[in-house]
Order: C-alpha cells, then structure tokens, then sequence
C-alpha cells in the first residue's frame, strides 16, 4: 500500500462526488475491522462521511493476505442491495479503485446500535434475527441464478483468499482428523453458484436503527456471486457461539437460530429449498471450529468455551444432519 495520507487522498473522492470539501477536514479512525481502516469524516459544515481502504494484510495474528481490488466489488454489492431493499446498506457517496477507497454515508450511533453489541450486553431483540434473515433473503432472492449479478462478481479468488481459506483450508489443516470432511465441504461451497453473497453477515458489520429496526448491512468486502448458504451458516454460526458464550440467553438465541433459520430459507422456491438448508447445516459447524481454530478466531470465548465449541462442532462436522432445526436442537440437547 502506498503511503498517501487521508488528507490527501479525500479531496479528490469528494470532489468527483460533486461535494464541496475545501477546508480543513475532521479526520477520525473508526474500530471494528480487521481488513481496512476505516475514518469518520467531518467537512467544515458539519456534514459527515465514512471511508474505508482496504489493507493488503490483514490486521490478525496469522500471516493473511488479501487484494485490493476487493473494494470495487463491496462497493458493486452495497449499490446493488440498496436497489433491492432501500437502507439494507449504507449509501455508496464515491470510491477511488486505485487506492481501494469506498466514500460512504456516515451512520451515527445516536440513530444505530450495533448487533454485535447488543447481543453481547445481553440484549438479545428475538425481532432483530428474523429482520436480518428477511433482508438476507430478500437480497439472494432477488439475484437466484442472475445471470447479470453473476457476471458482475467474478470473485471466486476473493471468498477464497478470504474466506474458504482462512476459515475452512486453514482449519482442515489443525485437525487432520476433520480435513476430508471439511475440504468437501469446502467444495461444495466453491462450486455453487446460485445468488449474490455477502461473503460476512456477522452481527459486528449489522446495525440496528433506533427508529424502526431495520438492519444495516456493512463490510461487504466478501462479495461474491456463489452459495447462498454460506451467508447463513456464517450468521447463524455467530447466534450459536454466543449461546454458549451467554449462557443466560443459551435458549433464546437458540431460539433465534432456529426462526432466522426459517425466515431465510422461506424466500426460496420450496424446491430449492432442502439442498439449500443441507448445504447450511454442513457448512455451521464448520465455521463453528473455524472461529476457534481458523485464522481469524473470535476474541469473547475463553479457553474453556473454546474446547465446548471443538466437543460440540466435531462430531456434527463428521455426520452432517440434513436439517438446521435437527442440528440447533442437538447443539440444545448437549
């Protein structure tokens, strides 16, 4: 990555945006991601912006390496989920693809709250679940097998330097025992390609508004046209881990797991339907170990929660059941 400061990299973005931003400009870096730096910007009027630019290597312990050119495509997915669901995404204002730059409407923690955080004090809105499953399925609904959407996200190297790799390769690789099954798994997810995916629906890139509770979707920095069912595992992986994390809230967001489940998997052709929901319910626990024992693991669970999700995930990895309802009601049961 070059070495040009956001100073003077903004004024020429907000200026092909047709937005006056002559004079000094506020300059704050923002929290929560591992892939890019992120900044709020505030122009002398008072108007507010996000950036974000994407890093070559990621800000994690491993080795991980990721392109650049990534940006232009979460750029493509944000425009695109706006025309099918107006505010499912923050509003694209501008973008520079020669320094991986997104300029982006700026969303103000007196209008939204993060799920992520919700969740983790405790506060565990049943009604929020089934709001991001109903956007998310709306969005693979609206691209199932789009011909045009599929042409616009040629992304199979990025999900896998990204995804596949940092989460099921990697992890294959700590657990010989597991390898085979989770390099099918693998797979089969590379090799489908049925609607748009947003490569990370975790409840750390999903704001809540205050106002109505619609979900916004953020860092989509995984596009990809490809296996709706990895949107959903990946979701629902993270309800399942905090489960075990919270044990207060273990049943509700069991509970929740299962309905966000069910809302998703309704806005597909009831023929699809039984594939779609196999391919979910191999791939979860999966992921389950993978954010334990893959590249980017999550920072919450200790040690001893740790080796519950290993107890937990490995003998569902082994033998997949067909059906999430079958697999929440096992993790329940245990």
């Amino acid at each position: 990555m070059d070495d040009l400061t956001w100073e003077a990299l903004l004024p020429p973005i907000f200026a092909s945006a047709g937005i006056d931003a002559s004079g000094t400009l506020e300059i704050a870096p923002l929290t929560g991601g591992v892939s890019s730096d992120i900044v709020r910007i505030r122009l002398p009027d008072g108007r507010q912006y996000c950036a974000k630019r994407a890093l070559s290597k990621l800000k994690v312990a491993t080795d991980w390496q990721a392109p650049l050119e990534r940006n232009q495509y979460e750029v493509a997915w944000l425009r695109r989920a706006n025309t099918i669901i107006p505010g499912a995404a923050p509003e694209v204002v501008g973008e520079d693809r020669a320094h991986g730059i997104a300029l982006l409407e700026y969303l103000p923690a007196e209008d939204y709250v993060l799920w992520k955080a919700e969740l983790l004090a405790g506060r565990a809105d049943p009604s929020v679940a089934t709001a991001v499953a109903d956007a998310l399925g709306r969005i693979h609904a609206a691209t199932l097998n789009d011909r045009t959407a599929a042409a616009e996200f040629p992304t199979d190297h990025l999900i896998d330097a990204l995804r596949l790799d940092p989460y099921l390769r990697f992890t294959a690789g700590r657990h010989p025992e597991l390898a085979d099954r989770i390099l099918a798994v693998l797979a089969t997810t590379a090799n489908t390609r049925q609607a748009l995916v947003h490569g990370d629906v975790s409840p750390k890139n999903i704001l809540i508004s205050k106002r109505d509770g619609h979900p916004v979707l953020l860092d989509a920095e995984c596009a990809w046209y490809g296996d709706p069912a990895f949107d959903a595992a990946f979701c629902l992986n993270h309800l399942v881990l905090k489960s075990i994390h919270l044990p207060a809230l273990r049943n509700n967001l069991l509970d929740q797991a299962a309905a966000f489940a069910n809302t998703w998997l309704g806005h597909f052709p009831t023929e699809l339907r039984a594939g779609i929901e196999a391919r979910v319910a191999a791939l979860l626990p999966c992921l389950m170990l993978a954010r334990v024992d893959g590249k980017s693991p999550v920072e919450y669970l200790s040690e001893a929660n740790r080796q519950l999700v290993r107890d937990r995930a490995s003998p569902h990895i082994r033998r997949p059941p067909a059906a999430v309802a079958a697999l929440i009601a096992d993790l329940r049961s245990e």
